[in-house]
């Protein structure tokens, strides 16, 4: 009990010692002695001294390096590794080099303009910055909601924004069917090797079924069922200790897709020839079989394929927008296509991809020019 009964009295009143124990802001162990007379008094006493310990300053000694260690090591324990990997990235790149050794609490809106302004004259998109922005505002509020600051600072001098407004479809690139025609045809003249074949499958995938990169990439011969892919799992390369196979982004990545006539051919060939390996099990992975094709050899043979084809070159994660140019001009369902996408909302398939649909203008008012 914090309130203790003594021998002492005063004035008829009993004596009591008010003794509080709390860890302050630092961590540090702290006690408070008080002594009262009177119950009462007592009580009181020890509701101010609560409320007082409530109301103290906040800690001032917290740097930015510091605030992202303690921060680092909680977070570990709450989100995916690649999620932590591109948190640590963009903080380690464009944060902690300028803002490392300031105090969290000397954070003013000058201190983080000059910072905002720094990043605005690197060689960056804006929606890169605006990601760099968001980490460093969530490392910020983690200090809020930890009680060291009373409020965000960097609230104040608010996120990038784009100086010149670029429509969506210029920043969208894809490949028509036609033009992955020339593209593939490419790739399957190179395929020499089992290996080759790997990277001419790979394509292939990527673009009849619009799966991610590692979800291809983890793809194992166990995972496709008759003429069903099951998308059950992912790899991510390039974090520390090598490969990870990890679960699909979300919880709507896990889903079926049906394989197009044309891809069950390759995909049946394919196998074939990995057959001959007396190695061969199920659980070889489709692509690369006994590990996954590396991420910058998929990314060299695409720029040699788009080179040789005579194609503008477009990122191995392009070929997900190309499965939704070709599906979306043939007026597929966007629910659909969300679903095949692995999207947990719709909402991010339609402001990506709505300009990808016909004009529905002409026959919108030809039906209400019906109405007399």
């Amino acid at each position: 009990m914090p309130i203790y009964k003594m021998n002492g009295r005063k004035d008829g009143k009993q004596q009591y010692r008010v003794r509080i124990n709390y860890t302050d802001k630092n961590g540090k162990a702290k006690q408070i002695d008080r002594i009262a007379y009177g119950a009462a008094e007592a009580k009181l006493l020890e509701t101010r001294l609560n409320r007082e310990i409530k109301d103290q300053p906040l800690s001032v000694k917290r740097t930015v390096q510091q605030l992202y260690d303690e921060y680092i090591a909680n977070k570990k324990h709450e989100v995916r590794e690649t999620s932590l990997a591109k948190t640590k990235q963009r903080l380690q790149l464009h944060v902690l080099p300028t803002m490392g050794t300031e105090r969290i609490d000397r954070l003013t809106a000058g201190v983080l303009q000059r910072w905002k302004n720094s990043i605005s004259e690197k060689d960056l998109s804006t929606i890169t910055q605006q990601n760099i922005y968001s980490e460093f505002r969530t490392l910020l509020n983690y200090a809020v909601r930890m009680e060291y600051i009373s409020k965000n600072p960097l609230d104040s001098v608010g996120n990038f924004k784009e100086v010149y407004f670029e429509m969506q479809q210029d920043k969208l690139r894809y490949y028509t069917a036609d033009q992955f025609k020339e593209y593939i045809k490419v790739a399957k003249e190179k395929s020499v090797t089992l290996t080759d074949w790997g990277y001419y499958v790979f394509f292939n995938i990527a673009f009849y079924t619009g799966m991610r990169k590692g979800e291809i990439n983890a793809l194992k011969w166990s995972d496709i069922d008759g003429d069903i892919i099951h998308v059950r799992r992912n790899i991510v390369q390039k974090l520390k200790g090598g490969d990870r196979e990890t679960p699909p982004k979300n919880k709507s990545s896990y889903r079926d897709l049906q394989i197009p006539l044309p891809l069950m051919k390759i995909l049946e060939e394919h196998k074939k020839r990995q057959q001959q390996d007396k190695n061969f099990t199920e659980d070889f992975r489709v692509c690369g079989g006994p590990v996954c094709l590396r991420d910058t050899s998929l990314s060299n043979k695409n720029i040699t394929f788009a080179k040789e084809a005579g194609l503008p070159h477009i990122r191995i994660h392009d070929f997900r927008h190309s499965h939704v140019s070709l599906l979306a001009n043939e007026r597929i369902n966007i629910q659909e296509i969300a679903r095949r996408l692995g999207h947990s909302k719709i909402e991010t398939t339609w402001n990506t991809y709505a300009h990808l649909y016909p004009r529905e203008e002409e026959r919108a008012v030809a039906i209400l020019n019906k109405i007399v």
